[in-house]
């Protein structure tokens, strides 16, 4: 199985907007779509094809919200390859990715609370919670990154 974080280009957008997950996730995941269009407009916005070997399998956006935050926005495997360890490898080669950003002391991912599979995922990876967002809907959580 070879894993790959790719660039999002004219050449594969559609396949990207193409993936989904299972209905019962997506109360939990934004659309791919609406995120590649959400990016396009905004600065900072840093978008990824989960591929695995020649195929577009999943889906990840993160920002960089300050010069020591980013922020881990979408992140989705698509409903035909989940429960594969593909999520697995393509977070930790994400991650890996996020921490050459120069300056960088903290990644932030949040999700919905009551998602009952992703607290347990996420602290396996070190993020730690801290909290609802401003909105009280999303849990926070955050890696510190030490310098």
């Amino acid at each position: 199985m070879t894993l790959s974080l790719e660039d999002i280009t004219s050449d594969n957008y559609e396949a990207i907007c193409e993936l989904d997950v299972t209905k019962t996730q997506q109360e939990y995941v934004a659309c791919n779509m609406w995120s590649l269009v959400e990016a396009h407009y905004n600065s900072g916005y840093t978008c990824k094809a989960i591929y695995l070997n020649a195929l577009p399998v999943g889906f990840f956006m993160w920002v960089q919200e300050t010069p020591a935050k980013v922020s881990i926005w979408r992140f989705m495997v698509d409903q035909t390859h989940q429960n594969k360890g593909i999520g697995r490898k393509a977070l930790t080669m994400a991650i890996e990715e996020i921490k050459t950003t120069s300056k960088l002391e903290q990644i932030e991912i949040c999700y919905n609370p009551k998602n009952p599979i992703a607290k347990d995922f996420y602290t396996s990876f070190g993020f730690e919670e801290v909290g609802l967002d401003e909105d009280d809907d999303d849990m926070l959580a955050i890696i510190n990154i030490k310098s």
